[in-house]
């Protein structure tokens, strides 16, 4: 299988810089206490000098910007690192959900970029980022179906199955990692000035931590309009 974003997305988003990473071997067993301290404490950190308003960061503000040119009101459909970021600012902590998970939220905290965990046991084929039909199916972490609306962005894969909606709004809780999950895609997504390096740096934070306390060697990319496809 492939991940790939759609030509027209590299064609109306220039600045799109996507990192993916693959990983075997993931387990629910892993102790990430210490990145997650460590990258929560950057994301405080960043908030106290800032004045703890995540719409003012630049990484925000291209997302912000991006939503509105497909549609979408900002302030009601965020992108998953706005949500992330505001209810750390409101409650000062993130749930626990999976180890997994709770690295990788600490770390889209940490850099105020977006980062997609697919659990590939659920994905069927190649997965694209791409404009919706309308007839792709979504499920919801509560178990109902939605259809996306025509237009809409989404991670779609063979199965006409939508794994994300609102292109890094919400994903589906058909593919969401889960105790069992042994394999998994992650998806980093920015539009801001400075992503390249910083795509890059979170990247290298989420490689080493996988390495570190999962034992695993993952594959990773950073995908570009000329090389835009990821094999797997």
């Amino acid at each position: 299988m492939h991940f790939a974003h759609s030509p027209q997305l590299w064609r109306d988003f220039p600045r799109l810089v996507p990192g993916v990473l693959h990983a075997k071997g993931i387990t629910a067993a892993a102790s990430v206490d210490d990145p997650t301290r460590q990258l929560c404490a950057r994301a405080a950190a960043r908030n106290a000098e800032g004045g703890g308003q995540e719409s003012g960061l630049p990484q925000i503000q291209a997302w912000r910007r991006a939503f509105a040119e497909l549609g979408l009101k900002p302030t009601q459909y965020r992108c998953a690192a706005e949500s992330l970021l505001r209810r750390f600012r409101k409650e000062g902590a993130l749930p626990r959900i999976h180890p997994l998970i709770d690295l990788c939220n600490a770390a889209s905290l940490a850099f105020a970029i977006p980062v997609g965990v697919f659990d590939l046991g659920r994905i069927t084929g190649d997965l694209w980022v791409r404009h919706a039909d309308g007839d792709e199916v979504y499920e919801t972490f509560a178990g109902s179906e939605e259809h996306p609306e025509p237009g809409e962005v989404i991670f779609a894969d063979d199965a006409r199955r939508a794994h994300a909606r609102r292109w890094t709004n919400r994903q589906s809780g058909h593919s969401a990692v889960r105790e069992e999950t042994g394999e998994v895609l992650i998806v980093v997504e920015a539009l801001h000035e400075t992503a390249p390096g910083e795509v890059a740096e979170l990247m290298d934070v989420l490689a080493d931590a996988l390495r570190t306390h999962w034992a695993v060697t993952p594959r990773s990319a950073v995908l570009t309009r000329q090389a835009p496809r990821f094999e797997l």
